[in-house]
């Protein structure tokens, strides 16, 4: 029914008591920027997108199953039985990937994604400062020329995006370094802010070591 190799899965079940979903939303429930919420005044549609990707990057799926007594989310993962060791490389230690006090600009419209960033980066050693859109990002670049890196969300709403935010700063500080930060692999808008200079990429949900180890990774580029 779901497309999914036969065997063990481990299931992650979420369920409310709520109204249910239409039968019409439930058909577009996983597409990206799919909402029913105020633009400006709610999330960007892009949540249950990013869950979909994720599970089925991991081979799993996700069933829904919703009427009037409300919702059911359920999240399969293959069940791996085999132990594996995880090795950890001696560039990715925690000396190799901390900090030196550098200013970190977090750039994101999603408040707990900007938290998260801002609590694991000043955890390993650096300074964060916080902003909500693109174009808070240029203000602060206007008025603080010293920041050692921008870690940039690609998708914000409402206001410029991410592309657009790296272009208006970096006619303010040409030299500027940025990391990006997407849900989504490729994009247009992503390819030219390469092209722009921007010099690493980190795919939404990440880890603590994949954030730092990108950060320093551009830092000392």
């Amino acid at each position: 029914e779901h497309n999914v190799q036969k065997g063990a899965y481990v299931v992650l079940s979420v369920q409310d008591s709520g109204s249910g979903i239409s039968s019409h939303d439930l058909e577009h429930i996983f597409e990206p920027f799919y909402s029913r919420k105020i633009l400006g005044r709610g999330g960007t549609g892009l949540g249950l997108a990013i869950v979909w990707n994720t599970v089925r990057e991991h081979g799993g799926t996700v069933a829904i199953e919703s009427d009037s007594r409300g919702t059911c989310f359920r999240l399969y993962f293959p069940l791996s039985t085999e132990l594996q060791e995880t090795v950890v490389s001696e560039d990715n230690t925690t000396s190799a990937i901390q900090g030196k006090g550098e200013r970190i600009l977090i750039v994101d419209d999603e408040e707990n994604l900007r938290e998260i960033a801002s609590e694991i980066l000043t955890a390993h050693g650096y300074r964060t400062v916080a902003v909500a859109s693109g174009e808070d990002a240029v203000n602060y670049i206007r008025n603080n020329t010293n920041v050692d890196l921008l870690l940039l969300d690609m998708l914000m709403e409402p206001g410029i995006n991410g592309r657009e935010t790296y272009e208006e700063i970096l006619t303010i500080s040409p030299r500027q370094k940025a990391i990006i930060s997407s849900g989504f692999s490729e994009t247009a808008d992503m390819e030219m802010v390469f092209q722009l200079g921007a010099g690493g990429f980190i795919k939404k949900p990440y880890s603590v070591e994949q954030l730092c180890v990108a950060v320093r990774q551009e830092l000392d580029r």
